[in-house]
């Protein structure tokens, strides 16, 4: 019984493997017709599909050739017959795009309501179709200081904003401060067109302004005292203090009586931005010299951080409460606002704020549970998926779509197909369609599911642990918990055996040529090639030595080495500040948002790990711990990559 119940799952994700290959030649064949522009062979290779999963993509390459060519028969029949599924949700896209571009904007108006998640570009062709209609200027409204580079769809839409006197000069700098600020100079010289003539910097004292900014503040100050001038001299500050904050505050003392309140204000708020993300000490002061300067989300987040190492929780309180309520919203500063209170002794209003997130199985929900005096386990399990549920998944047309895929190694269509198969499943569904791809062996795709439930839910499946037979020795051999082990390898490649990331780095633990190479080297590994980087066994020996090899040169602190495994060990060595840091602080205050995000997160799947592994609650405030000072201290191993 106990080898049935082991094969069972085996033979179906085997059968799926080599279950209707008849076909799959052939949509390959059109696929590859389609990217060489070949209509007459993907013609014959769509005659050879049948009733193939696929068949439909093969169509609807056929139809965008045909629209290319400025003859789009046959889209209206084919979204009929696809509609609600993903192909026909791309091609009529596509079609809303070729209609567009040829102004044909009655038709834009009667397709635009059944997509299902349009683009943002292809919301734009849908406002341009209704721009003489009431309301259409506050939807574009929302696009001025939030596409800060928008497609070429969306120009037109910027430009009736401006055309319709609903933005001032003040509006219109203040996008460019923004696009400035997010480092897009191109996209805010753009945005100066929108001037009237007279007020228009020049172009070369722009660009001097953007691309030499201290050259410029020395030669041209704050010009000739102009609107123009004093805005430049602002975004050359701005430019100044991405490099070297401490001397943009310079340049602006001596600059600050020729700028009026605002530029001077957003000046500060620069210095700030960038000080903080540098854990410059004067962060905090350089804001608060930004006055009621308006803030970005980003500005206003960092705000928030430098206030947290620096332990002023009066300046939290106070920065969080003056955030969008949108963005004070997020669990991150719902959490940050309670410990505010807390810390100015206001307990109930603190816990109050903790119960709003408390339960959430993520960082902050697991940090505000503990606050409160909650453990934190995986909710009771699901009932067992049936046999009928599993049926269904396996019926379904858009899952077996994204099967197809996969067994054609097509991932990234896959992913998108599976994902949209996923689109109004209720819990049960969602769970055997998770079921589904662990018996596939498709892990990211059964995690991704699991994760979407709301009340029913398997923790089982959300955090898989595939490949213990070589993970947990590797893991003990190293002296490593295991439960941390698999909450990093989760983040890192959610267990896609031959995942490479767009900078290189591959594996199960996604390591990247040289590290591996060096970590091969340094425990004796012979015979190593880049070629097994991609072998499981060897993949997890090499990443769990890296993962020792980092907590030794890193205090044994799993929040240090979880940031080096991501960002490299002097970064986070350089992230620690001149005193003892809260766990939870350095890890909330850390530069690289991608960072930032993965250290979060693997150290709360850590949580669960243990807890499913060890059948009792962890804490993660524990895991957390405090994070030691910095020091001048060499690192053990000086070449660590």
């Amino acid at each position: 019984m106990k080898f049935r119940t082991h094969l069972a799952p085996f033979l179906f994700a085997v059968s799926l493997a080599v279950f209707a290959q008849d076909g799959d030649s052939a949509f390959i064949a059109a696929r590859e017709a389609f990217r060489a522009g070949k209509i007459e062979r993907l013609e014959q290779a769509i005659g050879q599909l049948g009733n193939h999963e696929l068949a439909a993509y093969a169509e609807n390459y056929r139809l965008r050739m045909w629209m290319d060519k400025g003859e789009p028969d046959g889209i209206r029949d084919f979204l009929q017959r696809n509609e609600g599924s993903y192909v026909a949700e791309k091609l009529r896209a596509d079609w809303i795009r070729w209609l567009g571009k040829r102004a044909l904007w009655r038709e834009v108006d009667a397709e635009y309501p059944k997509l299902l998640a349009p683009e943002p570009d292809v919301t734009c062709y849908s406002l341009q179709a209704r721009t003489d209609r009431n309301g259409v200027l506050a939807e574009a409204e929302k696009l001025w200081l939030t596409m800060l580079e928008p497609p070429e769809a969306c120009r037109p839409v910027l430009d009736a904003l401006v055309a319709s006197q609903a933005k001032t000069a003040d509006d219109v700098w203040l996008r460019a401060r923004r696009q400035v600020e997010a480092n897009r100079p191109g996209q805010a010289r753009t945005t100066l067109n929108y001037l009237p003539d007279s007020q228009m910097p020049d172009s070369r004292a722009f660009d001097s302004a953007v691309n030499s900014a201290m050259g410029y503040l020395v030669k041209q100050g704050a010009g000739n005292g102009s609107r123009a001038g004093r805005e430049l001299a602002a975004f050359a500050i701005a430019r100044l203090a991405a490099n070297d904050p401490r001397q943009a505050a310079d340049e602006l003392e001596r600059l600050k009586n020729r700028l009026q309140d605002g530029e001077r204000q957003w000046a500060w708020s620069q210095i700030g931005l960038q000080a903080a993300k540098k854990h410059l000490p004067e962060a905090v002061d350089w804001y608060a010299r930004a006055g009621k300067a308006p803030l970005s989300d980003e500005g206003h987040q960092w705000k928030v951080r430098a206030a947290l190492r620096a332990q002023e929780w009066g300046i939290v309180h106070d920065s969080i409460q003056a955030m969008p309520a949108e963005l004070a919203a997020r669990p991150e500063w719902t959490y940050w606002l309670g410990r505010a209170l807390q810390a100015g002794g206001r307990t109930s209003d603190a816990d109050a704020q903790f119960g709003k997130i408390a339960g959430q199985p993520n960082f902050y929900g697991n940090l505000a549970d503990e606050e409160l005096g909650r453990t934190v386990l995986p909710p009771p399990k699901a009932a067992p998926v049936t046999s009928e549920e599993q049926r269904a998944a396996r019926d379904n047309p858009g899952i077996r779509r994204a099967l197809a895929f996969f067994r054609n190694d097509m991932r990234t269509e896959a992913v998108r197909e599976w994902n949209w198969a996923l689109r109004g499943m209720d819990d049960r569904q969602l769970l055997a369609a998770a079921d589904l791809a662990r018996r596939n062996q498709i892990w990211d795709r059964a995690i991704n599911t699991a994760d979407r439930t709301k009340n029913e839910h398997d923790y089982t499946l959300r955090f898989l642990a595939p490949y213990g037979e070589t993970v947990r020795p590797a893991a003990q051999n190293q002296s490593l918990d295991d439960a941390w082990v698999y909450g990093l390898m989760r983040q890192e490649s959610r267990f896609i055996t031959n995942a490479k990331s767009n900078v290189g780095a591959s594996g199960l633990m996604q390591l990247m040529p040289a590290t591996a190479k060096w970590v091969a080297k340094k425990i004796g590994l012979r015979d190593f090639s880049h070629g097994r980087v991609n072998d499981t066994e060897t993949n997890v020996l090499l990443g769990t030595s890296y993962m020792r090899l980092v907590m030794e040169n890193l205090d044994n602190h799993p929040v240090l080495a979880s940031a080096a495994y991501n960002a490299g060990p002097g970064r986070a060595k350089k992230w620690r500040a001149d005193r003892p840091l809260e766990g939870a602080i350095y890890a909330e205050t850390i530069p690289f948002s991608e960072t930032r995000d993965y250290v979060k997160k693997v150290m709360s799947n850590a949580v669960y790990y243990s807890a499913l592994f060890n059948g009792k609650p962890d804490s993660l405030k524990s895991r957390l711990g405090t994070v030691g000072a910095r020091t001048a201290d060499a690192p053990k191993d000086a070449d660590l990559p």
